[in-house]
């Protein structure tokens, strides 16, 4: 448990994220708090709101903790903005808020961990399961209130928009300037980042309310809704004059940019590519020089596409280790994630074929290229194939295989298959390993239109024959390498998604 505890803590740091905890005069719960928070993260940062208790002296007797203070009373919403500032000032890229009375538990950090992870640069808001749980008139009409007025300002529906155990994308955090002092400041932070396109997502949560001889509230009934009021009226008239603009402008600018490279991909593929290889093609023998120069015509449209024109949106990077050289042939592996891994990989050099799946293959828009330079499919079988790719090899091409077979859905690193394993062993190459983390977020499996986002390459060392045999037969090397790929995957998404 323990050593588990550490690697949860490990990877909130690997993925900068810290815990914000706000405090005002909650010298009870404070203490116990903090130790649990400590126990799920490694970074914790306190603001006293100007506490008048022993909080001060408290939060300066444990250690491991970064305070933030200052001496009058300023509300949560102007506490939060001190946490935010000190995180982004510390190279935090993510901040969870957690309430310091003791009704959020700590240990749901993990969940939050979880939904970062599967959705990157979202906004993740703790649902409370209030089902059995005694709260007052008050709070109960103040939720349902604030969810009501937060469709109204946004056409989305939450069930929590009251809740103070969040996520926040610290780079991501819209109306700053306009944030008002007091605890609806969390319900303008929701609708502005609603208004700029950040999503949503909402986790349940469970949550501990103390008998109420016990508990510490600073809600003024009567003052709180009227402020709260006045700034739903503001927020109303915002909506209409800015954040309906502004939603309307994302959709629009979202059906372009898919429209646009549709129709740059079909006007290049239909009316450059497949003319110009046709009549090539026609024109005499297909010949070994003829194939070299359809490979080259790949390469140089694929660095035209990837890095001249680039996908709109987009944003691509490479790195390749120094020990890479793709003049001398070798397997090359790769994670598979959509329709755009390919021209990715094919950027590095002409001498590269792959092994596609049947519908790439007799693909319409560049069928008919990949046949004529000489790409396999698959379900031919990779012991029929052999003797053609030894030619290949011999002619010094490097084997490009996707060892999962199939795109992946969620960009998870599937279950490797021994074919690339196989193919390495008969032919006695080593295997390059390609890291690839974007495409499958810019095109999703069994979706149409283009995201936004980076996409990046890393092209690692080497694995020698005599490094594969090392790990065992060909089903043991295809299972360690996945694990080998889950890992470098990992931490490559680590490093990325503190910026997406």
């Amino acid at each position: 448990m323990v050593e588990s505890k550490d690697k949860q803590r490990q990877l909130l740091r690997d993925r900068g994220i810290c815990v914000i905890i706000p405090t005002f005069n909650n010298v009870g719960t404070i203490r116990d708090v903090i130790k649990d928070t400590l126990n799920e993260c490694y970074d914790v940062i306190v603001v006293n709101d100007g506490s008048t208790d022993q909080t001060s002296e408290i939060l300066h007797s444990i250690d491991g903790i970064t305070i933030v203070e200052y001496d009058n009373n300023r509300g949560k919403g102007y506490a939060l903005k001190c946490g935010f500032k000190r995180a982004l000032e510390m190279g935090f890229a993510y901040a969870i808020t957690i309430d310091s009375d003791g009704q959020h538990y700590p240990s749901d950090i993990m969940h939050f961990l979880k939904a970062n992870q599967e959705y990157p640069g979202a906004l993740i808001i703790g649902s409370r399961q209030l089902d059995g749980v005694e709260r007052s008139k008050g709070s109960s009409f103040a939720n349902k209130f604030s969810n009501f007025w937060f469709y109204i300002q946004t056409g989305r529906k939450l069930s929590d928009t009251q809740t103070g155990y969040r996520l926040y994308p610290l780079k991501k955090l819209y109306g700053m300037n306009l944030l008002t002092s007091r605890y609806e400041a969390e319900l303008e932070l929701l609708v502005f980042a609603s208004w700029h396109g950040v999503k949503l997502i909402p986790i349940d949560i469970n949550v501990y309310y103390p008998p109420r001889e016990q508990r510490v509230s600073h809600f003024r009934p009567g003052k709180d809704f009227v402020r709260i009021s006045i700034l739903n009226t503001l927020l109303c008239f915002l909506a209409v004059v800015y954040g309906l603009p502004l939603r309307l402008f994302r959709c629009l600018s979202n059906i372009i940019r898919t429209v646009y490279s549709l129709i740059f991909v079909l006007f290049f593929c239909f009316c450059v590519i497949t003319p110009t290889v046709w009549i090539y093609i026609k024109m005499g023998k297909v010949t070994e020089r003829k194939r070299k120069n359809l490979h080259r015509l790949i390469y140089y449209a694929t660095r035209f596409v990837m890095l001249k024109h680039g996908i709109p949106g987009t944003s691509f990077a490479y790195k390749i280790s120094e020990k890479v050289s793709f003049a001398k042939p070798s397997v090359i592996i790769c994670n598979h994630q959509s329709h755009i891994d390919l021209a990715c990989q094919l950027i590095f050099t002409p001498n590269i074929i792959f092994l596609t799946n049947q519908w790439v293959w007799n693909n319409p828009l560049y069928g008919l290229l990949i046949r004529n330079a000489e790409f396999y499919p698959v379900a031919e079988g990779i012991d029929e194939l052999m003797p053609r790719l030894k030619s290949l090899v011999d002619r010094g091409y490097s084997i490009a295989v996707y060892p999962e077979g199939t795109r992946s859905k969620d960009c998870r690193i599937g279950r490797f298959h021994q074919g690339a394993f196989h193919i390495a062993d008969k032919l006695g190459l080593d295997i390059t390993p390609m890291y690839l983390y974007g495409p499958g977020k810019i095109l999703p499996k069994r979706t149409y239109h283009l995201q936004k986002g980076p996409i990046y390459l890393e092209i690692g060392d080497p694995i020698s024959q005599q490094e594969l045999k090392s790990m065992g037969d060909t089903k043991t090397q295809a299972s360690q390498m996945r694990k080998h790929y889950i890992c470098e995957y990992g931490k490559i998404a680590n490093q990325i998604e503190q910026n997406v």
